[in-house]
């Protein structure tokens, strides 16, 4: 790599370096779901562990489903300008924000593409199983437990 290069990716802004990568994974991921696991399939990776197919039309959880998919998209996209704001007024928190927009846009385009998101991780204990959720879901998760522990540790 040449220095122009490398100067040339410093100027990328680093939110990017993260949301990027983490959205790109994320449509990946889906993509594969719906190749290989749609309309039913299940692939038991682990005892606790597997890979199913799921079309979820509400939030986390599956809640709020009589909500329209148009509503889920402006809220979603609205969070989206909210983050963009908070990232620009505390950037030392780049790193929560980006989690949290990749989450939310990756969630976003599926509602675009397909109306509804694709969900494919199913952790369970048996008989119990935890809702199934994405990769953009795992963003969103851990950006609010960051930035929970963070704001309550103060």
């Amino acid at each position: 790599m040449y220095a122009k290069d490398v100067i040339m990716f410093s100027k990328v802004p680093k939110a990017l370096v993260l949301i990027l990568p983490v959205l790109i994974f994320d449509q990946l991921t889906k993509y594969l779901a719906i190749k290989f696991l749609a309309p039913s399939g299940v692939v038991k990776i682990l005892p606790f562990f597997n890979l199913v197919y799921v079309e979820n039309t509400g939030t986390a959880f599956g809640m709020f489903k009589f909500l329209s998919n148009e509503i889920f998209i402006l809220i979603a996209l609205g969070a989206t300008v909210f983050l963009i704001y908070m990232h620009i007024k505390d950037p030392q928190n780049w790193f929560i924000y980006s989690l949290l927009v990749a989450g939310a846009l990756g969630n976003t385009i599926d509602r675009i593409i397909y109306g509804h998101v694709i969900d494919f991780i199913d952790l369970h204990l048996r008989e119990f199983h935890w809702p199934a959720f994405n990769v953009a879901d795992s963003a969103i998760t851990i950006g609010i437990v960051l930035f929970l522990y963070k704001n309550l540790k103060k």
